[in-house]
């Protein structure tokens, strides 16, 4: 679940885990959470950040503190990367792979985090050996720092280098820009009125009914002639 943060420079955050660890003590056990936050501006900057807390807001928060810390810039071509890349973390890889405009963002719910806040729109991924999310998301920005663009690997190896794959399924691809979309406002529930509610939303006796008629019944019995 992505959260849109207030700040002017127009990042956004994306909580990847929560994770809890016990201590034993003597009057019981305290608990800790650990938060693991992806934070972008999805134009090409994304980071991510680990910290721990005594409750799960606190953890969050500075984590993302940490995550605008440690930015990264990535290289992109009109929503997708330049050129297929691997990369490795821990026991965890991460094979990222070009794709045509209107393919999206083909990965699981760790690697698109950090991908789509990067700013990435259409990419194949393959995840390898170990899931752990720490790993996964670490072991993707070290295959986006990686990437490099044609003019980058014509200045360091001194040539010239024709027409890319990549280049020619996305040269008549329009380039979007991202607009952030306004938060929905909120309509405030009026009291009563609803089914069961305090002011004339329970339900009433039907005038005339069963009860009513055998009560009436007894009393005209009963009234003397």
């Amino acid at each position: 679940m992505i959260d849109e943060s207030s700040e002017s420079q127009g990042f956004e955050s994306s909580t990847v885990g929560v994770f809890r660890t016990a201590a034993t003590v003597k009057g019981g056990r305290r608990f800790s959470f650990g938060a693991l936050v992806v934070v972008g501006d999805r134009r090409g900057r994304v980071g991510f950040g680990y910290a721990k807390g005594k409750e799960v807001p606190p953890a969050i928060e500075k984590a993302e503190k940490d995550a605008r810390r440690g930015l990264i810039d990535v290289r992109l071509i009109k929503g997708t990367i330049p050129h297929s890349v691997l990369g490795r973390f821990g026991a965890s890889e991460v094979r990222l792979l070009p794709a045509s405009p209107g393919t999206g963002v083909v990965a699981g719910g760790t690697v698109r985090a950090v991908l789509e806040l990067a700013g990435v729109r259409d990419c194949l991924t393959k995840c390898y050996g170990s899931t752990n999310k720490k790993n996964l998301v670490k072991a993707t920005l070290e295959g986006l720092k990686q990437l490099r663009s044609k003019s980058q690997v014509e200045a360091l190896r001194g040539v010239s280098i024709e027409t890319t794959h990549v280049e020619e399924f996305t040269a008549n691809a329009p380039e979007v820009e991202y607009v952030r979309k306004p938060e929905p406002k909120r309509e405030e529930k009026q009291a009563g009125g609803g089914r069961g509610g305090r002011r004339g939303g329970g339900r009433r006796p039907r005038r005339g009914g069963a009860g009513e008629s055998e009560t009436a019944g007894a009393d005209a019995a009963s009234a003397p002639e």
